[in-house]
């Protein structure tokens, strides 16, 4: 059998949990994941168990957040003052907003903290500082 190459085009069924076995994402039920082996499309650590498997093949791996959606980084969390905001914005926990940066990129933030005074937004991706176990079947490798 032979093992993904960069270029390669792949589809895997996947699982993704957290260390207390919540599932954060699944393709199960839903169409494979397709993607190209070296495009930089997916978490490193990912990827990386992709390209030592062979089609039919089934595993489980445990991914560091280094090779994940990396570490938490306390300076992309802000807090602001709630007047600043809209007074009709509807702000939950957990809810996520795009901002629009200074150099006009777009920014997503998520909702963490809400008090009568303050709002806290966090810019981290939501797994940001997790380590992620995957379990993933290669179904099919189309060669580039």
């Amino acid at each position: 059998m032979t093992k993904p190459q960069p270029g390669d085009t792949v589809r895997v069924h996947y699982t993704g949990t957290l260390s207390d076995q919540t599932v954060f994402d699944s393709s199960r039920g839903r169409a494979p994941l397709e993607f190209t082996v070296g495009a930089g499309q997916l978490i490193p650590g990912f990827e990386a168990a992709v390209r030592e498997m062979e089609p039919g093949e089934t595993r489980t791996v445990q991914i560091p957040a280094e090779q994940a959606y990396g570490p938490h980084h306390q300076e992309l969390v802000a807090t602001v003052a709630r007047a600043q905001l809209p007074p009709d914005l509807p702000l939950q926990i957990g809810e996520q907003y795009q901002l629009q940066q200074p150099d006009g990129q777009p920014l997503i933030v998520t909702v963490t903290d809400v008090t009568p005074s303050q709002v806290t937004f966090d810019a981290n991706h939501p797994l940001a500082g997790k380590d992620l176990t995957f379990e993933i079947e290669l179904l099919e490798i189309q060669p580039a």
